[in-house]
């Protein structure tokens, strides 16, 4: 059964000294419930996974596992450079979560669609039983390959392909991978600032890090897009794009977001090197400029 609606992209809850603090992930899980949230999507480029070591890597996957519940998917980013770690760590979740899912090797960049299902098809085989996402974000990955030319090959090789991550803003592509196989494959969006426009083209799986704070707007978007009330519609996606972009100017969208998390009473910490780390004060004046653009009323709660 494909998971659908919004999948949160997780942080990686820390204490004021930079370790983990996982004791935070119950009340995380109870605030996505609370929101509506189908799912999480946990060691992504949201979760700093490549500032964890392994070992954190692997804590944070047993946390979130110790929260199972049948009211959020739990999908576990494996990926790494290392086809051996990678390999490791979908071991490691093999009996934990819901899915799996790896990025391409982003030092050494893959060039080719063979290369690609090659190491896809390793780290696969590591948890056969569960589902397999390719995570595409070539924008940090820089594997900017053909999707559809991705599921053509893979698709044959990987007999627990469940779909794709699809972070990147190739609507064409998009769209194309979405109707291969008579749409056999969960084709999830990745890019929130661009939710409105995957709506025409049969979207109905996204996962993103804003989905943390704003649930509640995406979801109206799509009432608005379904209701024929495209100005509405936009005017909404605008200011998920304002929220980016005002977080993004007081030092970086994801160290900024993560502490914004603690408006929520969800206290995700400090973020790693070379994210930004903000004092509360800095999210009084946030908040300020966010209620000017009238946000406020439309973040999660």
């Amino acid at each position: 059964m494909k998971i659908k609606n919004l999948i949160a992209a997780t942080y990686a809850p820390m204490r004021q000294d930079g370790s983990l603090n996982t004791s935070v992930i119950p009340d995380y899980h109870r605030f996505l419930v609370r929101n509506k949230i189908s799912g999480v999507f946990m060691n992504g480029s949201t979760g700093d996974f490549v500032s964890l070591s392994t070992e954190e890597r692997k804590e944070i996957t047993t946390a979130w596992s110790k929260n199972k519940s049948s009211d959020l998917y739990l999908i576990d980013h494996v990926g790494d450079p290392s086809l051996k770690v990678a390999k490791d760590l979908a071991t490691h979740a093999a009996d934990k979560v819901d899915a799996i899912a790896v990025l391409a090797p982003y030092y050494f960049k893959l060039n080719s669609i063979e290369k690609l299902v090659h190491y896809c098809k390793e780290v696969a085989a590591c948890a056969p039983d569960l589902p397999f996402y390719y995570y595409h974000i070539p924008v940090l990955s820089g594997a900017n390959l053909n999707m559809l030319d991705f599921l053509k090959v893979a698709s044959k090789e990987i007999p627990n392909l469940e779909g794709i991550k699809f972070t990147n803003n190739n609507l064409i592509d998009f769209l194309h991978c979405k109707h291969y196989a008579n749409g056999k494959f969960n084709i999830l969006f990745g890019f929130d600032e661009i939710f409105l426009s995957s709506l025409p083209l049969g979207a109905d799986g996204w996962v993103g890090s804003t989905y943390n704070h704003m649930a509640p707007l995406y979801y109206k978007i799509k009432t608005l897009f379904e209701a024929g009330k495209m100005t509405e519609a936009a005017e909404l996606q605008r200011k998920a794009i304002r929220f980016v972009e005002i977080l993004d100017s007081h030092g970086g969208f994801n160290g900024v977001a993560k502490g914004f998390m603690k408006t929520f009473g969800i206290d995700c910490g400090p973020s790693r090197f070379p994210h930004t780390t903000l004092g509360d004060d800095a999210y009084k004046g946030i908040k300020k400029e966010l209620d000017a653009i009238g946000l406020l009323e439309h973040l999660s709660d």
